[in-house]
């Protein structure tokens, strides 16, 4: 399991842009098993995404102790990546399709002055909101639904319908959480809903409109995105 601030990186999965976590790790494997290692993630995270719960598999031939394996990743990795566990997988074990749902959560600081020391790990709304708008507007993504207006399939042709267990919006004074429990997600599905959400919670949309936004499949009703620095991988199930 992975932990990570996913400020300073492009995403989870390797590309030619810039850092990202996966290849952080590979070097890591590398630098201490003298040998190349291909990591897997269970969620590819965007840029500016970060993980609490990432989980990943790879193959290696380190004979030792899994717990030095760990304590040397450690010692490499840079300072906002941390292996938080390590244990030997069951045999074909896959980080990405063995999980069967995955839970994110989105934070929110809602107050008028800007917050500094949120500033990496949330989205700052200075409009108040209201929770409980807010909530109602959820409860109409959960359950099985095509959410082809909330984010894009990986491939060109690939479903859209996915399946939301559990959707909620929390307020601890001026912090707000949105936890969202799915099968699996579209690519930028969170964000989307949670800015859909905030709407609602301005007062700037009906919360019944959430719903008739998602029946649409239309990618065009809600065009911005929530900011990627509120956006955590909490966990993965199997």
């Amino acid at each position: 399991m992975v932990e990570y601030d996913g400020t300073a990186y492009y995403g989870f999965q390797v590309q030619a842009r810039g850092p990202t976590i996966q290849a952080a790790l590979e070097q890591a494997l590398a630098a201490v098993t003298q040998a190349e290692v291909r990591v897997v993630g269970a969620g590819r995270t965007d840029t500016g995404v970060h993980a609490l719960g990432q989980v990943i598999h790879f193959d290696t031939g380190w004979t030792r102790p899994v717990e030095v394996l760990q304590r040397a990743l450690n010692a490499v990795l840079p300072r906002d990546i941390a292996v938080r566990d390590l244990q030997v997988a069951p045999e074909g074990f896959h980080a990405r399709f063995d999980a069967r749902s995955r839970v994110y959560r989105y934070t929110i600081v809602n107050r008028p002055v800007r917050a500094p020391l949120w500033e990496r790990f949330a989205w700052h709304v200075r409009e108040p909101l209201d929770v409980d708008r807010m909530q109602i507007a959820a409860q109409g993504l959960v359950g099985t639904h095509d959410f082809a207006a909330f984010g894009h399939a990986m491939h060109a042709g690939a479903s859209t319908v996915r399946t939301v267990y559990t959707l909620e919006c929390r307020q601890a004074g001026d912090v707000f959480t949105v936890e969202i429990e799915a099968d699996a997600f579209l690519r930028q599905m969170v964000r989307r809903i949670v800015a859909g959400l905030v709407e609602v919670g301005r007062g700037r949309m009906a919360p019944e409109e959430l719903a008739v936004i998602r029946a649409s499949r239309d990618p065009t009703r809600i065009r911005t995105l929530a900011r990627a620095c509120g956006l955590c991988l909490i966990k993965v199930n199997y």
